[in-house]
């Protein structure tokens, strides 16, 4: 199974990703998850991708583009792979294309996480994130085991200043200008799929194995 998992930030998309990672038992790529580690690690791709932020600026596609395809090429994803928050832009999906080309392989699904902007603030304003690992956590929804606490790596969890309500509406009118192209791009190939979500875990988790069903069969 080949996915791609997109929606605004709070979709759900993160936690959804790692449960169907676990179920088929193939890689789930974060495309910001892998790029903070490069950077905690000092990579080659890492220190270019710190330089580039500490001058305030975007990492550019190219960049992205360079940390997806590594691990694209790893064996571990010959079997099959989640993206989640990759691509992002046009540049990125035809940069994929042309990865999943050059493997003779193709995509199954694009899933797009339709989440009302209500829903969305909601979650993201109790959300709570680790530094260290990139575990998600939230008050009400998912809260750790301890309280402050990361679950995964025992490190403290903070709320992110971009999670406050205003802030967060301005971020769903950009994701939703730079997302509109990727959505014709994947209905022309005819590999969009809506999904509610607005939905809990649960109920999301079931709608998703309905989508999925006859893409391919989970890994024993």
């Amino acid at each position: 199974m080949r996915i791609i998992l997109f929606g605004p930030p709070g979709a759900g998309k993160g936690t959804h990703a790692r449960i169907l990672s676990e179920k088929w038992k193939i890689p789930h790529l974060a495309a910001g998850d892998l790029l903070r580690s490069h950077i905690r690690e000092a990579t080659d791709v890492g220190k270019r991708a710190k330089a580039i932020l500490e001058r305030g600026e975007l990492v550019p596609d190219a960049l992205i583009n360079e940390l997806m395809a590594e691990q694209l090429e790893k064996p571990a994803a010959k079997r099959g792979f989640i993206l989640d928050g990759y691509p992002r832009t046009l540049g990125q999906a035809e940069a994929l294309e042309e990865v999943l080309g050059r493997q003779k392989e193709r995509l199954d699904s694009a899933l797009y996480f339709k989440t009302s902007e209500e829903v969305v603030v909601e979650r993201l304003s109790g959300r709570l994130v680790c530094p260290q690992c990139g575990a998600n956590f939230h008050i009400r929804n998912i809260p750790p085991k301890k309280k402050g606490i990361c679950d995964r790596c025992q490190g403290p969890l903070v709320e992110r200043s971009d999670d406050r309500p205003q802030t967060v509406r301005h971020r769903l009118k950009v994701y939703e200008k730079e997302t509109a192209p990727l959505l014709e791009f994947y209905r022309k190939r005819g590999l969009l799929r809506e999904v509610p979500g607005d939905f809990d875990v649960s109920e999301l988790q079931e709608e998703l194995a309905k989508v999925l069903k006859g893409a391919a069969s989970p890994q024993g």
